[in-house]
This record gives C-alpha cells, structure tokens and sequence, in this order.
C-alpha cells in the first residue's frame, strides 16, 4: 500500500532538481517522494495563476508552509493569465501554460537547477491522447506526454491518480483541491468527469491498456523521428536561416517528410513545432514543387521558400534593400552591407550611381542579344531575396557593371569600373 514506482532512470544522482508545486494531490506526492531521495539536491517553484482570486492565495500560503515545513527552498512567481490571454488571443489554458512554463524554466537556469519534474500521471496521459484523438491528431498526438522533453521531466507518467492517493493517504499527507477542475467548460475536466467513466465501464483496464498502446505508439514515433533527425542532420545554419536541399524531403516517404520538415520548422523558431497539419503539408509539398521560387508563411514569423534546389526557413522578412543608393568618389567604394567594393578610376562624371537593381535593368551580350539582369539572376540560380543586394553601377547611359556578372563592354565608360570582392568577405560573394 501508498507504493509508487517512481522513474528513477530520469534523474541521476548527483542532479539539482526543481519541482513544481501546484499545491494539489498529484504535485505534493512527487515532492515527497523527490524529498526521500538523498542523493540529489531538490528546490520547489509555484506559479499563482491569479485565476480563483482568494482560493489562488490559498494554494500559494499552502505550498509555501508546505515547502517549510518540509526544509525544501521555494521560488514563487504569478503572472496575470486573463490579460495575457487577451492581449495575446489565446484561450486561458494555453495562456497559464505559456507563463508557467516561462517561470519554471527561468527559475531553473537562475537556480542552478539540472531538471524540471512536473506531476504529469498516467491519467493525465490518457485523457491527452483521448483530447488529440477527438481533434484529429498524427501520431505524435497519440503518443501522449512525453516523459522527457530536455530538462523537463515527468517521473509519475506511469502512476495512475488511484495510486497517488492512496500514497497520501499512506503518508498522511494533506493537499489543496482547485475548483476549476469541476468546471465542464475546460474540454480536458469534462473528458475526466463524464467520458473516462463510461470507458472505464466498458473496459475496467483502461488505463493499463491505455498505458501499454501510448508505450507502443510513442517507440514507433520515436523510430520515425530518428529517421528524420538523421535527414535534417544534413541542414545548414546560416544568417539567412536554416537550408536544406528540397530533394532530401521530396524523395522521404511521407512520416519521415513531415517529421523532417517539423523539426526544420523548430530549428528555425527556437524549438516551437505549434503549427498545424497543413502548414507541414505545405512545406513538404513546397520541396515537391517545380516551382523555382514560392513563398510560404508559417507560425511564429517563419517564411519558407524554394530557391531553385534548397528548402529555405527564415524569420527575415522581405524587406527594402540593406543599403541605399549612393554617388562613388575615386578609388574604393565599399557597398554598405555587402561583400563588394565599387573601384572607380579617375574621377567620377555626373550621373554616375552605385544602386541595387531596377525594373528594365539590362546589358548587351557578346552575341549581340540584350538579356534582363532578372533573367540573367534566374540563369545564374542567384537567390530572389539575395539579387537586391546585389551593387548595379549605372549613370545616364545605362548599366555599366554587376557585381557578379561582369562589366557592360558596350558601354563607353565601362573600363573606367570594377567591382571588386573585399578579401575579407571572399566566401560570402564569390
């Protein structure tokens, strides 16, 4: 009796760990059993959601006499979860999971902390899948809460809320009960109230079956994934963002395509992956495409597009070019911004300009035919986005040089200018 078998494999002796404490049956357990453990270093922290006014303090002052008693350093933190959800359009459960999480990770690095263990049981477990699986879900929906996620770690994942209390029980061991978890408007109290009973009518093994298809599921997921990381692996990090050749993703079997383009989409905004199935559809279907240059916008400020043969994930957006327009004096001109300098000999006539390109920007070939710098940038598979950096030396008479393609041979004055990369941005231009 009152026997919980904890994840000990998670926490290593020797980690400091800090526990967060709602004040509630399940986080008062895994900080008793956390305290019995002699051979780590164990704080507390509580978020007051300021959510149930007085009932809200109450949990505080609990957690608080709680964590004295008991000889176990505490943080608090409170945030206003209503104005937050409003200010940023987002339902108050997803608000007060945003400011906790924030609170509980800054806590951590500003304490010195390993790991973060959270209360999360197996009940919460199977009312997640069931959640995801009513909304429409993947796999990775179906595979619940992970029991890892970096240094957040949930050690009761595979206790049910039966056994915990009938561990405080054991322990004579007092907590606090939120009345919001009576309150059917949240989707996740009313799958505990009403439709876990009745499952649990049909099959009284629910929660160990349960248990044991999340465990099967989450080994597959994990086999897929690894086979996308192993994909990804093959990314480039740049100024630019995050690169990979399109033909990597288009030739994936689908799992291993949308896992692939999930986890380019966390590199390239600081590991968020909330996005919708479309979005990574999208993406994958961007890599497929023949299309030499789309554009497709995703959550969080990312832009994805197709530069000819590279899948390119970026927060910059498209934007007036980095330098302005700019009249040359004699010898070098460095292009603000750029890898090139402008070299003029002699001194400059009336008219003469260094600019990024125009609309009807051309020069002669040698073959007679005058070709668009736009063309010749498509020829070249110069970047859409990069070809506005790009330095145009022109004046009255048209374009006398491009920083890349050459000189206008038939322009009176093109000997009179070249343009130069600066030695010490030569892998950057050439």
């Amino acid at each position: 009796m009152g026997t919980i078998d904890m994840d000990e494999a998670l926490i290593l002796p020797g980690s400091t760990v800090l526990c967060a404490v709602s004040g509630g049956a399940d986080s008062v357990c895994l900080l008793h059993m956390l305290s019995r453990r002699g051979d780590i270093s164990l704080r507390a922290a509580h978020f007051n959601h300021r959510l149930r006014g007085e009932e809200s303090d109450r949990d505080e002052q609990f957690v608080r006499e709680l964590c004295r008693e008991w000889s176990i350093p505490l943080t608090v933190g409170s945030g206003d979860v209503k104005a937050y959800a409003k200010a940023e359009k987002r339902s108050i459960e997803e608000a007060g999971r945003i400011l906790r999480y924030n609170f509980l990770f800054e806590t951590a690095e500003r304490e010195g902390c390993h790991l973060i263990a959270t209360a999360h049981n197996a009940d919460d477990n199977l009312e997640t899948l069931l959640l995801n699986l009513t909304r429409g879900s993947g796999l990775q929906g179906l595979t619940g809460v992970p029991p890892r996620q970096g240094m957040l770690i949930r050690p009761l994942l595979s206790t049910t809320r039966k056994e915990i209390e009938t561990y405080l029980r054991t322990y004579g061991l007092s907590h606090v009960e939120d009345s919001s978890n009576r309150d059917e408007t949240y989707s996740r109290n009313k799958m505990r109230r009403r439709v876990l009973p009745l499952l649990e009518e049909l099959n009284p093994s629910l929660r160990k079956n349960s248990a044991d298809t999340i465990r099967y599921l989450r080994a597959d997921n994990d086999y897929l994934n690894a086979q996308a990381a192993a994909l990804t692996a093959q990314a480039r990090t740049g100024p630019e963002g995050v690169s990979i050749d399109a033909s990597l993703i288009a030739q994936a079997p689908d799992p291993i395509a949308i896992r692939a383009v999930r986890q380019l989409l966390s590199m390239t905004a600081q590991g968020s992956t909330d996005c919708t199935a479309a979005h990574l559809e999208g993406l994958a279907a961007l890599c497929r495409s023949g299309g030499p240059s789309t554009l497709l916008d995703l959550p969080h400020g990312v832009t994805a597009r197709r530069e000819y043969d590279r899948l390119i994930l970026t927060t910059r957006k498209e934007g007036p070019p980095l330098w302005a327009a700019f009249s040359p004096v004699e010898g070098d001109n460095p292009v603000p911004g750029t890898g090139w300098v402008v070299v003029v000999a002699g001194k400059p006539w009336p008219g003469l300009v260094v600019r990024p390109r125009r609309t009807g920007d051309a020069i002669p070939l040698p073959n007679g035919h005058t070709r668009s710098l736009k063309k010749l940038f498509i020829d070249r598979k110069i970047p859409r986005l990069s070809r506005d950096t790009i330095p145009i030396v022109a004046d009255h008479e048209g374009v006398i040089a491009v920083a890349g393609l050459g000189s206008n041979t038939e322009h009176p004055r093109h000997g009179r200018i070249v343009i130069k990369v600066r030695e010490d941005t030569k892998n950057e231009c050439e």
